[in-house]
């Protein structure tokens, strides 16, 4: 065991630190005593007034950073309203955009309308227009074909009619003026009334008339086949007989 030794009081610990290091075992059995400082005379320190000061500074920056939240919340707000606003006069901007287009796009409408009906007017005008000019040409052409036939007849006297000429008076006599100008819109309805019944007519006659010619013409054939074959026996008959 190592030999025990006291330093002396007027010994620094840079001296017990050098001591410590030459001889370990000695520094750990032999610790030097150490007094408690002295806490020098003077003022009394007040920690309340202290932790008071502490607090009102905390107090402080707390309500700085609650001024600055509200300021940024506020700001915030602000610009809410703001962007709120715009969007609402955007919004308002279009609605009036779009009426004024939709405006618009009802006057084009109404004025393509217009001018269609002015056009069809002006082609209905033009059609009736044309239509009377047609009329009063084909009445004048009747007339004036009907004083030529009878003419031609007075001309030929007692002569006999060919079956064209005949055929021409019958046609001539079925071609019917058309006096419409002065008619209203009843008596027009009439006459129209009066012409489809002439056509049904007409039509029926036309009927008749073809099937009659089919007829006649199935006939003809028939007869033609059997005079062939009466001319083929004759011709075989002869050559028999002399034969």
């Amino acid at each position: 065991m190592p030999e025990s030794f006291f330093l002396p009081e007027n010994y620094s610990s840079a001296v017990f630190a050098d001591v410590c290091i030459s001889n370990p075992i000695t520094c750990t059995s032999h610790r030097p005593q150490f007094k408690a400082p002295k806490i020098p005379d003077g003022e009394k320190v007040d920690f309340d007034d202290i932790q008071k000061k502490r607090q009102n500074k905390d107090l402080v920056e707390l309500q700085a950073l609650i001024d600055a939240h509200f300021e940024h919340r506020k700001k915030e707000e602000e610009e809410l309203i703001a962007l709120k606003e715009r969007i609402e006069k955007r919004r308002a901007e279009r609605a009036e955009q779009n009426r004024i287009r939709s405006e618009k796009e009802k006057e084009r409408a109404a004025r393509r309308e217009e001018e269609r009906l002015k056009r069809e007017e002006a082609d209905a005008k033009k059609k009736a227009d044309e239509d009377a000019k047609k009329k009063s040409a084909l009445s004048s052409m009747g007339s004036n074909y009907s004083s030529h036939l009878q003419k031609a007849d007075s001309k030929r006297g007692g002569k006999k009619e060919t079956e064209r000429e005949k055929k021409k008076k019958i046609l001539a006599g079925r071609r019917k003026v058309l006096n419409i100008d002065h008619l209203n819109e009843e008596k027009l309805k009439e006459k129209a009334k009066e012409l489809h019944e002439w056509m049904k007519t007409l039509e029926s006659e036309k009927f008749d008339n073809m099937e009659r010619l089919k007829r006649q013409k199935y006939e003809v054939t028939t007869l033609r086949k059997r005079v062939e074959e009466l001319s083929k026996f004759s011709k075989k008959g002869k050559t028999v007989r002399r034969k």
